[in-house]
C-alpha cells in the first residue's frame, strides 16, 4: 500500500458515474456519464438541457448520482470506459457479458456490466476506486473488483487547486529535488515536457522517468504493460503505481476549468 494508507489523494479528477432516476413516472431508469466535477454535474442533469444536462435525463428528474468510478489516468481513458459501459454489446472486450435479461432491472444490469469491466483488460490494471455515493443503493459486485481497487463511500476527495510534489513537501526539500536533474535509473536528464515520477515516501529522493520506473516495476510481470505496484529502488518501500501517477499529475485551477469545458464538449458531441 502507498504511504497515504488509503487516504484521499488530491489531483485531476476523472470519473464515470451512474445516475438513478427517483421520479415515480420514470423510476428505475439509469444513466452513465463522464465528469470532472460530480457535484456540479448532477446539478446540471437535474437542471435540464438549459443548465448543461443531457437530453436523455432532461425533464425526467430528480436524478441521484449513486455510484462513481474514479482514478482514471486521463479524460480519454475515462471516456472510453464510459462508452463501453454504455454500449457493452458493442465492446469487443465485453463480448463475454450476456445481454440484459427480461426480468433484470436496468440498475442491476449496469452493475453486472461494471463488475465484468473492472476485471477485463485494460481496465483491470488501472488504479480505480469504486465509490458508492448512496449507501442504501449499494450492491455487491459479482465478480468483485480486483484487490488493488478499493471500495469507498461518501463524496469524492477534493480536487487540487495548486501543484504540490507530495504530502510531505516543503520548500527546502523542493530545492533538493530540483538539484537532482537526471533519472536515478538511466541517468538521462528530464525533458521539460516529461515531469519525473517522485517517490512519495518521506525522505526518499528518487526521481525517475515514467518508462524507466515502469520497466523496473514490471520485472516480475514481463508480460504486462502497466504495473500495479513495485518496490522503490531508492527507499525499498512498496509503492502503488496509481499513487505515483496521481502525485505526478496534480493539476491547477486553469487545468480544471479546461477539463470542465472538455466534459461539456464530449457530452454535447455524443448526444447529437
Amino acid at each position: 500500500m502507498g504511504p497515504a494508507g488509503g487516504a484521499a489523494r488530491p489531483g485531476p479528477f476523472f470519473g464515470v458515474y451512474l445516475l438513478y432516476c427517483l421520479n415515480p413516472r420514470h423510476r428505475g431508469r439509469v444513466y452513465v456519464g463522464f465528469t470532472v466535477n460530480p457535484a456540479r454535474r448532477v446539478q446540471q442533469h437535474n437542471g435540464g438541457r438549459k443548465k448543461g444536462g443531457a437530453w436523455r435525463t432532461s425533464g425526467r428528474g430528480p436524478w441521484e448520482m449513486v455510484l462513481i468510478v474514479h482514478g482514471f489516468p486521463s479524460a480519454v481513458a475515462a471516456l472510453r470506459f464510459e462508452w463501453a459501459w454504455q454500449h457493452p454489446r458493442a465492446s469487443r472486450r465485453l463480448a463475454h457479458v450476456g445481454p440484459r435479461l427480461r426480468s433484470e432491472a436496468a440498475f442491476a444490469f449496469h452493475l453486472r456490466v461494471l463488475a465484468h469491466m473492472l476485471r477485463a483488460p485494460p481496465w483491470a490494471r488501472l488504479p480505480l476506486t469504486v465509490r458508492w455515493l448512496r449507501a442504501d443503493f449499494r450492491r455487491e459486485l459479482c465478480p468483485p473488483p480486483p484487490p488493488h481497487m478499493p471500495l469507498a463511500f461518501g463524496p469524492p476527495p477534493p480536487r487540487a487547486r495548486e501543484r504540490r510534489a507530495g504530502p510531505s513537501a516543503d520548500p527546502e526539500s523542493e530545492r533538493d529535488r530540483d538539484a537532482d536533474a537526471s533519472c536515478a535509473l538511466c541517468a538521462r536528464s528530464f525533458q521539460d515536457e516529461e515531469g519525473p515520477l517522485c517517490c512519495p515516501h518521506p525522505g526518499c529522493r528518487l526521481r525517475a522517468h515514467m518508462i524507466c520506473l515502469a520497466e523496473e516495476f514490471l520485472q516480475e510481470e514481463p508480460g504486462q504493460l502497466l504495473p500495479l505496484e513495485g518496490q522503490c529502488p531508492g527507499c525499498k518501500n512498496s509503492v502503488l503505481w496509481g499513487d505515483l501517477i496521481w502525485l505526478c499529475r496534480m493539476g491547477d485551477e486553469e487545468e480544471e476549468e479546461d477539463l470542465e469545458l472538455e466534459e461539456e464538449h464530449w457530452t454535447d458531441m455524443l448526444e447529437t
